[in-house]
C-alpha cells in the first residue's frame, strides 16, 4: 500500500472569507521564476477585465512565496513594505506552530488597477508529527514610487483568519501508544531496536492510537479558544492498553540490527527476513533508523530480478539450466550493456549464467519473451505490483511495461523502471523456493486482497538447483561455510553513470527468506553478503 500522512479534518470557511482558485493548467502556473524574473508572455493571463497584470508584480509575489517556503524569513521580509515585521511574523508563525518544509503554490494572479495586484496561493503547512494543514489565501501587491512592486504587509496574508486581534495555537494530545511486542510477547521498543522505530509508528496508526493535536483560533488579548482551524488524528480505535502483538521474532531482530550496524561499513542499508511458509516478517532492518528504506524504498533490485527472470524463462520452456547461452563483454541493445568488472564466460550454460550473474546472457534471451510477460509473471506468480496489507505501509513493487527495446533489456536484469525493496525481494525469494506467494505481513490478521497462481514444481526445483550452485560455485560464495543448505542470487543495481552500484544479496534456509540491499555497496557479494553472512550465522536455527 502506498504511504500516506494523516488527513486532518479542516473546518468548513465562508465564501467570503477565501476566494476560490480558478483551475490553471500547468504552463500557466509556470509564469515566473522563484527569483523573480518575469515570464515568457507580454501579460499574464489572469488579468481581470479592462486591466493587465504587470509581469514584475507576480514575479515578486512568486518570489516572496519561494523565499517563505524556504525559510529564508528576511529576504521573504524584504519584499514587502515591511520587512521587519513580515520577518518576525512568518518566523513566529512557522515556529510556533512546529511547521516543517511548507509548500506554498501560486495560482491565478490579478489587476485590481494599474498599482494594485493580488497572487492567490495555497499553503500546505506539515505540522510536526501531526500532518498537514491546508488553507488558501492571497498576496495584495502595491506598485511603488520607484515604478518596483512589494508585497502590502498585512498579517492576513500569512493566513485570512491571522489578524491584530486573533492569532493561532498548536494544542497537542500526546496519547500513549499500546505496547507492542514479539511474536512470543516479548515488549518491543524504539530504544531497544532502534531499526524497528518506523515499523512500530505504523503499527500504533493502525491500531488507531497516536498523536492527535488541533490549531485553535485565539484571541490575542483573553487567551479564550474563539474556533479551531484544523484538527489532526483520530480516536484510538482499540484500548491503549491492549498490546499488538507482531509477527516480528525479538532474536532475529536483535541479530539483523547487529548484523547491519557491524558489517554494512556504515552505508546506507536495509534487510527484511520473514517466514518461507507464511509470509510473516521476523526481522527489518535500516541503517541509519528513521526512514523504513526496508518496506518502503524504492530501489533497482538489480541481478537478484533474475530469479523472476528466470521464473518467466522457465515457465515457457524457453531454456534449461544446461543450455548453452554465451556471456559476452558487451551487448549494445540501444545502449551498450556489460557485466560486472566486465567480465566474460564464453560458452557458459544458463546455470553459469545464473551463478556468475551474466548480463549479457539475460539480455540476449530477451526475445524469448513478450515486452510485458515478465511483469505478468511478476504479478501474477509473485504478488509484485498488487496492494499488499502487511499492517503498515509499504511500497509492493513496481514492474511496468517496457517503452522500447532498450528498456526491455534493461528490465531482464532488474533496471529500467522495475521496482523493489528488500519486503518484495525477501518475499520473491520465498515464493521462488516454495512456489506459492504469501502476502508478507507484520500482524498475522491482516487483509489479503491479492490473487496469484503457483509456480510448477519443475520451476521451483530448478531455481532452487540455480541458487544453491550460486552459493556453492558462484557469486554468493560468501555464504558457503553456513549450515544448512544455503541458497541465493547476488545483485548489482545502477544507479547512476557517475554514482557507485547498490549492492543486493537475497537468500533462504530452512523457512527463513532474506533480502539486503547496501546502497553504494559496488556489488552484492561483497557489501551486502556479508550482512546475510552475520544474520544468519547469529541465529542458526529455523524460524518456529
Amino acid at each position: 500500500m502506498a504511504e500516506a500522512e494523516p488527513t486532518p479534518s479542516r473546518r468548513r470557511r465562508p465564501a467570503r472569507a477565501v476566494r476560490t482558485a480558478r483551475s490553471v493548467t500547468a504552463a500557466a502556473l509556470a509564469l515566473a521564476t522563484a527569483g523573480g524574473g518575469a515570464y515568457v508572455a507580454e501579460w499574464g493571463p489572469f488579468a481581470a477585465a479592462g486591466e493587465r497584470t504587470d509581469p514584475a508584480a507576480e514575479a515578486q509575489g512568486r518570489a516572496f512565496l519561494a523565499d517563505w517556503a524556504a525559510g529564508r524569513t528576511a529576504d521573504a521580509g524584504r519584499r514587502t513594505t515591511s520587512p521587519g515585521q513580515a520577518q518576525d511574523v512568518l518566523g513566529n508563525f512557522t515556529a510556533g506552530l512546529r511547521i516543517t518544509g511548507p509548500s506554498l503554490t501560486a495560482a491565478r494572479t490579478t489587476a485590481t488597477s494599474g498599482t494594485a495586484a493580488t497572487v492567490a496561493f495555497t499553503a500546505k503547512m506539515p505540522v510536526a508529527d501531526l500532518g498537514t494543514w491546508t488553507y488558501e489565501s492571497e498576496l495584495p501587491l502595491r506598485k511603488q514610487k520607484d515604478g518596483s512592486w512589494k508585497v502590502h504587509w498585512t498579517l492576513s496574508l500569512v493566513h485570512p483568519e491571522l489578524s491584530d486581534t486573533q492569532k493561532f495555537r498548536l494544542d497537542r494530545e500526546n496519547t500513549a501508544g499500546p505496547e507492542i511486542t514479539d511474536r512470543t510477547g516479548t515488549a518491543l521498543t524504539r530504544q531497544s531496536y532502534p531499526s524497528l522505530a518506523p515499523v512500530l509508528s505504523g503499527l500504533a496508526k493502525g491500531a488507531g492510537v497516536g498523536p492527535r493535536g488541533a490549531v485553535q483560533r485565539v484571541d490575542r488579548i483573553t487567551g479564550e479558544v474563539t474556533g479551531t482551524e484544523v484538527t489532526f488524528g483520530e480516536k484510538p480505535s482499540r484500548p491503549a492498553d491492549r498490546p499488538v502483538r507482531t509477527t516480528i521474532d525479538a532474536t532475529w531482530q536483535r541479530a539483523a540490527e547487529k548484523a547491519l550496524a557491524t558489517k554494512a561499513q556504515g552505508r546506507n542499508a536495509a534487510l527484511v527476513a520473514l517466514r518461507i511458509d507464511n509470509g510473516e516478517v521476523l526481522a527489518v532492518g535500516n541503517t541509519p533508523s528513521g526512514f523504513n528504506r526496508a518496506v518502503s524504498g524504492t530501489y533497482a533490485p538489480g541481478s537478484a530480478w533474475k530469479i523472476v527472470t528466470s521464473s518467466a524463462l522457465l515457465l515457457k520452456n524457453a531454456v534449461r539450466p544446461t543450455d548453452v547461452v554465451d556471456c559476452p563483454k558487451y551487448l549494445t541493445v540501444g545502449k551498450e550493456f556489460h557485466n560486472v568488472e566486465t567480465s566474460e564466460h564464453p560458452g557458459a550454460t544458463f546455470q553459469q549464467d545464473f551463478t556468475e550473474s551474466c548480463n549479457t546472457a539475460f539480455i540476449g534471451l530477451r526475445g524469448k519473451l513478450g515486452d510485458g510477460e515478465p511483469g505478468d509473471v511478476a504479478r501474477t506468480y509473485f504478488g509484485v505490483g498488487q496492494q499488499w496489507h502487511t499492517g503498515i505501509p509499504s511500497f509492493d513493487g513496481s514492474v511496468p511495461a517496457p517503452r522500447d527495446q532498450t528498456e526491455k533489456a534493461a528490465s531482464m536484469i532488474g533496471q529500467g523502471r522495475v521496482l523493489a525493496n528488500p519486503l518484495v525481494m525477501a518475499s520473491v525469494t520465498a515464493t521462488a523456493v516454495s512456489g506459492t506467494f504469501h502476502q508478507p505481513t507484520f500482524t498475522g490478521d491482516a487483509e489479503d486482497g491479492t490473487s496469484t497462481s503457483r509456480l510448477p514444481q519443475n520451476v521451483v526445483t530448478t531455481l532452487r538447483q540455480m541458487m544453491r550452485a550460486t552459493v556453492t560455485d558462484g557469486t554468493a560464495k560468501v555464504l558457503a561455510d553456513l549450515p544448512g543448505a544455503v541458497g541465493a542470487k547476488t545483485g548489482t543495481a545502477e544507479v547512476a553513470e557517475d554514482a557507485p552500484n547498490n549492492g543486493w544479496i537475497v537468500a533462504h534456509r530452512g523457512n527463513v527468506a532474506v533480502a539486503c540491499v547496501v546502497e553504494q555497496g559496488q556489488t552484492g557479494g561483497a557489501s551486502a553478503g556479508p550482512v546475510v553472512r552475520e544474520l544468519l550465522g547469529a541465529v542458526p536455527g529455523d524460524a518456529t
